[in-house]
């Protein structure tokens, strides 16, 4: 009997070990994203004081756009760029969470490109 990969199982693999190498400071805070079928959050996450500085969700109320394709992505990493910009966070670190830096991740990265986050 052939036996399905856990796929989730091998990116929280990933995960761990890109963590192992990143981390975010409170001048240079790290840059999360999560993805599921339906939505796409990120986060600006301060690992020294293990706080979440800022968020932006599909999912959140008042959203129009669809967290499952690009352009939702892409509106999600503007807005996290913009609520970064309020409290005054301009560099961080982008941690893509083990997915491949690809389509709504891309999207995502773009967008907070666009709305003024260097990394």
């Amino acid at each position: 009997m052939v036996s399905k990969k856990d796929s989730n199982a091998a990116r929280l693999h990933r995960h761990v070990r890109v963590r192992g190498k990143i981390s975010g400071t409170a001048e240079c805070p790290r840059l999360n994203v999560f993805r599921s079928n339906k939505h796409i959050v990120a986060q600006i996450i301060d690992d020294v004081k293990g706080i979440t500085l800022v968020a932006a969700a599909s999912n959140e109320k008042g959203f129009t756009a669809s967290g499952s394709n690009k352009e939702g992505a892409r509106e999600v990493g503007k807005l996290i760029a913009a609520r970064a910009a309020e409290k005054g966070i301009s560099q961080v670190v982008f941690d893509r969470g083990g997915y491949i830096f690809h389509g709504r991740v891309k999207e995502l990265a773009e967008g907070a490109r666009e709305g003024g986050l260097k990394f």
